[in-house]
């Protein structure tokens, strides 16, 4: 076995989403930023991303988050973000991960009751609140981007489904909301593919006529996303529940409801004046897992009303492993990969 040809990993859940931690064996990556060194992942060494979510290494359904120095002297550590639609800003079910494998991994001490520090994703830093019980990181709460509402109750002829309502937000990637009742989903198990089916085919055809543009960033690439919204439950007075399911562009049901896709929802939510800062909102996933996402503060930037927000859930340690790299394996292209492999 040679050195030069493993990679450390911590793999992690939130909600049953697996986000695979890369904790060593990767050189220091060009850049001045996470965000430049994020673009040269992207552009120049996409070969980490393919290994660990292809045959024979894993899904397309896991995401994997390479941890790396931060540029701000503020944050713990850095984290890019990878998954089968590509390299995301932001992900609130990977922030949860990376949170819970830094304290895990001691790059953060973990103390006793709540503790506060940062991360820097590429979209930036991230306030992060862990709660700690007995040595046990119970909770993770981290904050959402900014969100808003782009398009409202637009509609769209998509083959084999006809005419579908569907609204556009921003939560750190461009979001289509639709109702799950009117497509005929009641959003349980069972339907997990026909749900990855509807949703390609309303992607598609979303990007085939438009594409988005935010309202800073400028374009941020074809909308990858799509969340499924059941029906909402007030459960209490400011806290509500409701079904939900993520599509990650191209064919994936995410096993959590998704940190951005609550966010997302939370902007839909306040857009119609059903939310107000304070108010809570549990998403729950076709596995009865969720996350909770509390709608912090609402403003106005230009034409959009923009909603933070902060999103808290659990992750879970599932493994410790080495990943050992034969490049002499035909189910293995090394060449995007090789040269940010740490001798």
């Amino acid at each position: 076995m040679k050195p030069e040809l493993t990679l450390q990993l911590m793999d992690t859940h939130a909600g049953g989403d697996v986000s695979r931690i890369v904790t060593g064996g990767i050189a220091e990556l060009p850049g001045d930023t996470v965000r430049a060194r994020m673009e040269y992942l992207r552009d120049h060494a996409d070969g980490l991303r393919r290994l660990l979510l292809e045959e024979p290494y894993g899904i397309p359904e896991m995401s994997v988050d390479l941890l790396v120095p931060a540029s701000d002297p503020r944050a713990a550590a850095g984290y890019i973000i990878m998954e089968v639609m590509g390299y995301p800003i932001y992900s609130g079910s990977n922030t949860i991960c990376t949170a819970t494998a830094v304290l895990e991994a001691g790059i953060v001490p973990k103390r006793e009751g709540r503790q506060h520090f940062m991360l820097e994703s590429p979209a930036g830093l991230v306030q992060i609140e862990a709660t700690v019980n007995n040595g046990v990181v119970e909770a993770i709460t981290c904050e959402g981007l900014p969100s808003y509402i782009d398009t409202y109750q637009a509609s769209i002829d998509v083959p084999s489904l006809g005419r579908v309502t569907y609204s556009v937000a921003y939560s750190g990637g461009f979001y289509a909301l639709v109702d799950a009742a009117d497509l005929g989903f009641s959003l349980t198990r069972n339907e997990e593919s026909r749900l990855a089916e509807t949703a390609h085919a309303i992607v598609e055809a979303i990007q085939a006529d438009r594409g988005f543009s935010h309202y800073t960033l400028g374009d941020v690439g074809a909308l990858p996303f799509l969340h499924f919204m059941g029906p909402v439950e007030r459960v209490a007075d400011g806290y509500y529940r409701s079904r939900s399911a993520t599509y990650v562009h191209p064919g994936v049901i995410c096993r959590s409801t998704t940190g951005t896709g609550t966010s997302a929802r939370l902007a839909l939510m306040n857009h119609e004046g059903l939310i107000k800062p304070g108010d809570k909102l549990e998403t729950v996933s076709l596995r009865e897992t969720g996350f909770i996402g509390e709608l912090t503060s609402v403003g106005q930037v230009g034409n959009y009303q923009v909603v933070n927000n902060n999103i808290t859930g659990k992750g879970y340690v599932i493994a410790r492993s080495d990943i050992v790299i034969n490049c002499d394996d035909p189910m293995v292209e090394c060449g995007s990969l090789t040269h940010i492999l740490s001798g």
